[in-house]
């Protein structure tokens, strides 16, 4: 018995005394082991006389209980420790990154930012920023800016029409329709307002096309200016200055070649010197020439559609395709990308909400 005390003694020490749970696994084997101490003692009860079996049987598993309390509990406490030491050097973030407020993760299209650099550029000039409706009619769409019945921009395959409405008392059938261009504007400006007359007019134009630089909607920019003096060297001087601080360059060589449209006279269309040798177009420099606009003299018929005499007011006018000035300016390569939504699309492409274009602080940057 005095040998059973010794051993209890000598176990549960190497328990309390077990570093980890490797150690406590060794005591365990060397003592409950199939050749462990305890084990061993319990082999000899076979040998024993049956009065000593009953003294010695219920010391053994008397040990053998304690021994195993012992190392689960030892083990559990081993376990603790462990777990607090791997959480000491192993640390796990379970929060949430914050998230970026609407100014930091939303993005400006690329369509609205360009309007904004047009509008800055053109307030910066004396210009006002005039608007018109969408569906107008066949008159001041057409009529008033001197399209002559018949003409092809008239027919269905360019335009959106509505259907005819009922004859007015003189007997007129109004056809309405999707404004093909900004033009109309200028007639509604004329009528309303005595000269002179400085505006910008961007806004959204409609037509039966669709193609990867063309959609059945785009963004249009129209210029009018009206005046007593208004000439062509007002008019280059304008559009040379308008492009210099678009394109943000220093210099800029335009050419301005004869042209039609029913409403200018004379009519020309301008081209600016650029580089397309690389990945994207750099303007005011280079061998190659892009056109870029549409302008001219208004033609005496269109002043006459807006309330005005020829013979004492003259003007210019021009038109530019908004969507096309932005795809050369931004390397964008299809225009239907502008249309079709795509998030990751914008976020590489749109401009941060905060970043307002001013002239003295840059457009772009």
């Amino acid at each position: 018995m005095s040998d059973l005390k010794q051993l209890e003694a000598d176990i549960l020490t190497a328990i309390e005394t077990a570093a980890d749970e490797a150690a406590l696994e060794t005591v365990r084997i060397e003592s409950l082991g199939k050749k462990g101490s305890i084990s061993l003692q319990m082999k000899t009860l076979g040998k024993m006389t049956p009065e000593e079996r009953q003294v010695m049987g219920p010391a053994l598993n008397s040990l053998k209980n304690s021994v195993g309390d012992a190392i689960a509990s030892r083990k559990e406490v081993l376990k603790r420790a462990a777990i607090e030491e791997r959480l000491k050097t192993e640390k796990v973030d379970i929060t949430l990154p914050v998230r970026q407020s609407p100014s930091e993760a939303g993005r400006i299209h690329p369509i609205s930012q360009v309007i904004d650099e047009i509008t800055a550029i053109f307030s910066d000039m004396g210009f006002a920023i005039a608007e018109g409706p969408d569906v107008e009619t066949d008159y001041y769409n057409f009529t008033a800016l001197n399209f002559p019945e018949g003409h092809p921009a008239r027919e269905m395959h360019d335009t959106f029409f509505f259907n005819e409405k009922e004859a007015d008392e003189n007997g007129v059938k109004v056809r309405n329709l999707l404004r093909t261009h900004t033009s109309p504007v200028q007639i509604r400006t004329m009528e309303n307002q005595e000269p002179p007359i400085r505006i910008a007019i961007p806004g959204k134009t409609y037509r039966c096309d669709s193609d990867p630089t063309h959609t059945p909607m785009f963004h249009q920019l129209e210029g009018l200016v009206i005046d007593k003096a208004a000439n062509i060297g007002n008019l280059k001087w304008v559009l040379e200055e308008f492009c210099k601080a678009f394109f943000e360059v220093d210099n800029i060589n335009m050419r301005f070649r004869p042209s039609f449209f029913p409403f200018t006279e004379p009519s020309m269309e301008v081209d600016i010197q650029c580089d397309r040798s690389g990945n994207e177009v750099k303007f005011g420099e280079g061998d190659d020439w892009m056109e870029i606009l549409g302008c001219g003299m208004l033609h005496p018929n269109v002043l006459r559609s807006g309330g005005l005499d020829p013979d004492v007011y003259q003007g210019f006018a021009w038109g530019i395709g908004i969507d096309r000035i932005a795809m050369l300016k931004y390397g964008m390569p299809d225009l239907r990308a502008f249309f079709d939504a795509d998030a990751r699309w914008l976020s590489h492409y749109g401009f941060r909400p905060l970043d307002v274009p001013t002239l003295f602080g840059g457009l772009s940057r």
